[in-house]
């Protein structure tokens, strides 16, 4: 009998993986459900995006191998865009590295980084895959603490009074997911003198700046910052090329080439009509912003009329893709989620997959359409 290896006893299926199954049996028994549970955007990329990837499948290099670093051009872009919209300045050739989503980043960046039983710091509340690829690469998670009394943000004095001696990395995410809770200059600014405090290597991830934000920030604007932190962002939420899987990470020279060592052993590079595409959405100005966050605005303040439905409190100044909800007293997520599910067939995510301090929240995604969230207000006025 073949056995698997020792590190999958710690890895679960991703939830959605498994959830979307049991939404997509209920879809296929011809149940009415409405997703809210998934944060992809369901609009299109801006036209000019659609037709730099067209126009791009007759070059003569199109359809060849591609540099493990990506075309200078969209490191080139990329670093245009984090001057104009960060006011950070980057060495397109030697602190950008493109990657195939920033999902890979997280995988790059702890095999580059970690060794077996080096601890990692991850939030809680926080996206799944920090500790799913910590316990892959058989590192250790340290799971701190972001409660509603902080706005989600870390407690730097309970913080320091954990055994951080073999603590090696920490990820952190601004504009925050699930909560929404944002970023200040000055929490950047603690972060970083944290790190370098411990020697700890800082990861920003980065993907929801521009989604109802009126104050877009890298970590990377710390003076100082690129000694002990990288930043991740992606294409995805921001230019609605979730399924392109193009994001990129940055920081300075040193750690980007380490993390180019393991990306340089598990891919053949990018496809050159997506970078071709990618290149394109990161000319966008203000307007392509302002017309998302129209759409997003008038999304959410239909999901707040549904949270109200559902009994939920929420906090109404909260950015990003999703809205992050309190159920009342005593109710349990994942219980609450399921009787949605199959009394009302609206599918939501439950706050406790993103950590124990998620138990007692749900979450709404905005990846969804003004009509479809006026069916769901409506199956609560019967």
């Amino acid at each position: 009998m073949i056995t698997t290896a020792q590190r999958l006893q710690t890895l679960q299926e991703y939830y959605f993986s498994r959830k979307l199954r049991e939404v997509n049996q209920l879809i296929s028994e011809g149940k009415p459900v409405i997703n809210m549970g998934i944060g992809s955007p369901d609009a299109a990329p801006h036209p000019t995006v659609i037709t730099a990837i067209q126009s791009s499948l007759f070059d003569a290099k199109a359809h060849e191998y591609q540099s493990y670093q990506g075309l200078p051009e969209m490191r080139k872009g990329f670093a245009d865009f984090y001057k104009n919209q960060f006011n950070v300045n980057l060495d397109f050739n030697s602190e950008i590295l493109p990657l195939m989503g920033s999902k890979e980043g997280i995988m790059h960046i702890s095999l580059a980084f970690l060794n077996e039983g080096d601890e990692v710091l991850i939030p809680n509340p926080g996206y799944l895959t920090y500790a799913s690829v910590t316990e892959l690469v058989q590192a250790q998670p340290v799971y701190y603490d972001l409660k509603e009394v902080n706005n989600w943000q870390p407690d730097f004095e309970q913080l320091e009074q954990l055994d951080l001696s073999k603590v090696k990395l920490m990820w952190v995410g601004y504009p925050h997911m699930p909560t929404g809770a944002n970023a200040t200059f000055e929490l950047y600014e603690k972060l970083i003198a944290f790190g370098k405090k411990y020697n700890i290597l800082i990861v920003n991830d980065n993907p929801y700046s521009f989604v109802l934000n009126d104050n877009p920030l890298s970590i990377l604007q710390v003076d100082g910052a690129k000694d002990i932190a990288l930043e991740l962002n992606s294409l995805s939420k921001t230019f609605n090329m979730a399924g392109w899987r193009v994001g990129m990470v940055c920081g300075k020279k040193e750690l980007i080439d380490s993390v180019l060592k393991v990306k340089s052993n598990m891919d053949s590079g990018m496809f050159y009509g997506i970078q071709k595409g990618a290149i394109a959405a990161l000319k966008l100005g203000k307007e392509w912003f302002e017309s998302q966050n129209e759409m997003y605005a008038k999304r959410r303040n239909l999901m707040f009329q549904l949270a109200e439905k559902l009994g939920c409190t929420y906090d109404s100044t909260s950015v990003g893709l999703f809205v992050w909800a309190k159920l009342p007293s005593g109710i349990s997520s994942e219980q609450f989620i399921d009787e949605l599910l199959y009394e009302k067939h609206l599918f939501l995510t439950p706050g406790t997959i993103f950590g124990s301090n998620g138990e007692g929240y749900i979450r709404f995604s905005l990846c969804v359409k003004e009509e479809k969230i006026k069916e769901a207000i409506e199956r609560f006025q019967k």
